[in-house]
């Protein structure tokens, strides 16, 4: 008679621990169809109803992909998933920061595509984990710190620290040192994301810098109000200048 191999699990464990895969694909699969939909919005508050700490894992997965429009999907859902969980149990929040921060290690062993994005969204979307981590995103553009050297992570940090700018500038401002030299990169994704930042944050320090760049024609992509928009680096550096000259005409010197 032809004996059964055993699995080393009692049938009740080893189904359980299938019905558990399974659901996790399930969960994938859902993740997947919604951060694919065209009306984010409304996936967005579908994606919220799952309990937060199930849904992180199949967005983390995202970060990753190789698909342009569903990254940043996933990167939009991870800041309110998470500043929606940190009103919860900000330990949990702290836990999935550390986890992004993690990424960026060397020791990980990985790349972290995707994760400066996902910080910068989260601390943009959640006062007071930015007031905890804002030093820590920016510690990644300080070569005294954490520094990133690989072009296309800085490309995503400085898309990060744009975005933390655009609703808590005062947590980015003692920054400006260590981002006005991006303003000479030989990539002109980082020129122009760097211009970008320097007019959010009324850099006037970086003035000369940016008068150069009025005459840099070359073009970079950058994710906006949902949305890849292609722009020029001297349209980033003049609109920054222009900034600068409001500030002036509004506070009068």
């Amino acid at each position: 008679m032809r004996k059964l191999r055993s699995t080393g699990f009692p049938d009740g464990k080893n189904n359980a621990v299938n019905s558990r895969k399974s659901e996790g694909r399930h969960l994938k699969n859902r993740v997947h169809e919604l951060l694919k939909s065209p009306d984010l919005d409304r996936a967005l508050d579908e994606l919220c109803r799952f309990p937060a700490r199930q849904v992180i894992s199949p967005l983390f997965s995202f970060l990753y992909n190789g698909d342009e429009h569903l990254r940043w999907q996933a990167i939009t859902a991870m800041g309110k998933i998470v500043a929606g969980l940190a009103n919860e149990d900000m330990e949990a929040a702290r836990v999935i920061m550390r986890r992004l921060m993690w990424n960026l290690n060397d020791e990980s062993g990985g790349i972290g595509w995707g994760s400066p994005e996902a910080m910068g969204e989260i601390l943009a979307q959640h006062k007071d984990l930015a007031e905890e981590y804002a030093y820590v995103l920016i510690s990644y553009a300080r070569e005294d710190g954490n520094y990133l050297e690989h072009e296309m992570l800085q490309r995503g940090l400085l898309w990060g620290i744009a975005r933390l700018s655009q609703v808590r500038p005062s947590l980015v401002q003692e920054a400006v040192p260590h981002l006005v030299p991006f303003l000479t990169a030989t990539d002109p994704a980082l020129r122009g994301m760097a211009a970008c930042i320097m007019g959010l944050l009324g850099a006037k320090e970086a003035r000369s810098e940016l008068e150069v760049l009025t005459g840099d024609d070359a073009e970079f992509d950058i994710f906006c109000n949902q949305k890849r928009i292609r722009r020029s680096v001297k349209e980033a550096a003049k609109e920054a200048l222009e900034k600068f000259q409001v500030q002036k005409n509004r506070n009068g010197f």
